[in-house]
């Protein structure tokens, strides 16, 4: 069964100078009747992928969620909000693809995907009650299906509220040569070998980032206390990375089988003094060295990581 309800935004005065400043998209899956006050969620793996390239990857555990006002909206399993994604989001039109895969690959259950574009200013109107209702979201929409196993969901939206790069407009990377590979290799065994005292490379890499206070960071001296007890960070060898092209100019690079750099034993950031310096020193590595890095290719024909 598939079931694509459109709620269409009403073109009133009170929208025609109000900015989109976001989108978001929330996505729940399900067993039970909407008709009731609440609905289980279904327990798997969801992943979002924003622009073909894997955005967040989100666990859902079984539990009782809220069925909310007229509509029947389900409180999210998973949020994501586009005006938080990032350099990998477009100014202009671009593509959030979310995939799901329930623990129990012959359940039979429900799902909800809603989205909603979020203004500058709010509008009031009148429901079915005569109650009024104010509201700083327009466009809104919900695309619920029946589904066994994985189910994928892909939309297209709008976001010129995103900040426009100059590498957005690079040329879109259709295949690998040994030597571009070689670069890229050499490039992430680099940024592993700056995790050194003095740290430069890292503060470097904090700049620009949001919720990162590379001053704060640095007089707080969470990565020399972190490299004090013992933690380091090592990148893979060549033959253990892995490139995924993504129809534009990144290629997305992880580790074959896990993360692309490693830190060491996480209990050694038990030993750091402090719990303060041990959430600082963990959040700037999570940040300085993710998961995955996505590389591009400049103008002069090297590599560098852009997010």
């Amino acid at each position: 069964m598939h079931k694509l309800i459109f709620a269409l935004a009403l073109f009133c005065s009170p929208w025609a100078s109000a900015n989109v400043v976001n989108v978001e998209f929330k996505f729940t899956p399900y067993t039970g009747d909407l008709k009731n006050d609440t609905v289980e969620t279904v327990p798997g793996k969801a992943r979002v992928f924003l622009n073909n390239v894997l955005y967040a990857e989100q666990d859902i555990e079984k539990h009782t969620e809220p069925v909310l006002f007229d509509d029947r909206e389900i409180g999210p399993s998973v949020w994501v909000p586009m005006n938080s994604a990032g350099p990998v989001l477009r100014k202009g039109k671009n593509t959030v693809r979310v995939e799901f895969e329930p623990t129990d690959p012959g359940l039979t259950y429900q799902t909800q995907l809603s989205w909603a574009d979020v203004t500058d200013q709010t509008s009031e109107s009148e429901n079915a009650s005569g109650s009024t209702v104010s509201t700083n979201q327009s466009g809104e929409g919900m695309d619920s299906r029946q589904a066994t196993g994985k189910i994928v969901f892909e939309r297209a939206f709008t976001a010129d509220f995103a900040t426009d790069r100059p590498w957005h407009h690079y040329p879109a990377i259709n295949a690998l040569s040994a030597a571009d590979k070689q670069q890229i290799a050499a490039a992430v065994t680099a940024r592993a070998a700056g995790f050194r005292p003095g740290f430069a490379d890292a503060y470097q890499m904090l700049e620009g980032q949001p919720n990162m206070d590379p001053a704060a960071v640095r007089k707080s001296k969470c990565l020399d206390s972190a490299y004090a007890v013992g933690v380091r960070v090592t990148a893979p060898s060549a033959d253990q990375l892995e490139y995924s092209l993504t129809g534009d100019p990144e290629v997305v690079v992880e580790r074959k089988g896990g993360a692309l750099f490693e830190t060491g034993n996480p209990q050694l950031f038990m030993k750091i003094h402090g719990e303060d310096n041990q959430m600082c020193a963990a959040m700037v590595l999570s940040v300085t060295y993710p998961p995955r890095l996505s590389f591009v290719r400049t103008p002069d024909g090297a590599w560098e990581a852009v997010y």
